[in-house]
């Protein structure tokens, strides 16, 4: 059976040697580049022959972060599943990685089971969610009819708050921007969960990311 590649990148070198010596316990990867950092990762990736398949990113990191990182990744090499690794569960940031074309989001004091897990569904369905995002996953069907339903529910100032809820505006600046109350914005953003069927900002992101809305 050929083994899942795998590449870590993280500044932080014994964590990023602690998570290869677990993975290499596991037969059923093999870890091919261990990086310290963005740029280095990149920099080594087009000289590179035994290509990783799915790579652990870590986000705060000097010279090149994960999410600039992952976004020049998503761009150059889209074959590549990038899985976020990392201390951060704040909103904002899991919105930056999904936008930049994250494939999972993990943080770092999960158990070894659940990065297996990770790796293994990434690499096969391409996409896995722990409970930090599929709280915030969309709960509707994803049929085109069910779809077309609810995007025609939506009315245009609500389309445009989603559309500016991808962004890193905060619901006042969004609401100076949209020449509104931000009373008005939280009646819009109260509409759209109801709407989607969501309950935080991610999902209304990732309802945007789906269909293209940012």
């Amino acid at each position: 059976m050929e083994r899942i590649k795998i590449a870590i990148v993280d500044d932080h070198k014994l964590v990023s040697k602690a998570i290869e010596n677990m993975i290499s316990f596991n037969p059923k990867f093999e870890v091919v580049m261990n990086c310290f950092n963005g740029e280095d990762f990149l920099n080594q990736l087009e000289h590179k022959k035994n290509m990783p398949e799915v790579v652990l990113m870590d986000i705060n990191m000097p010279r090149k972060n994960g999410i600039e990182t992952t976004a020049e990744l998503t761009q150059t090499y889209p074959e590549l599943k990038v899985i976020a690794l990392t201390m951060e569960d704040n909103e904002s940031t899991i919105i930056s990685m999904l936008k930049a074309g994250a494939k999972g989001y993990l943080l770092k004091d999960m158990s070894p089971d659940i990065l297996f897990d990770a790796i293994n569904i990434v690499h096969e369905k391409g996409i896995f969610y722990t409970d930090i995002v599929t709280q915030s996953l969309l709960k509707i069907k994803t049929e085109e009819k069910a779809i077309q339903e609810i995007s025609a529910l939506l009315k245009d100032r609500e389309i445009e708050f989603i559309k500016l809820a991808c962004s890193e505006l905060t619901y006042k600046e969004i609401a100076e921007k949209m020449c509104v109350s931000p009373r008005t914005v939280d009646g819009y953003r109260d509409s759209i969960f109801a709407k989607l069927n969501v309950k935080t900002r991610v999902g209304i992101v990732l309802f945007a990311i789906k269909h293209e809305m940012c």
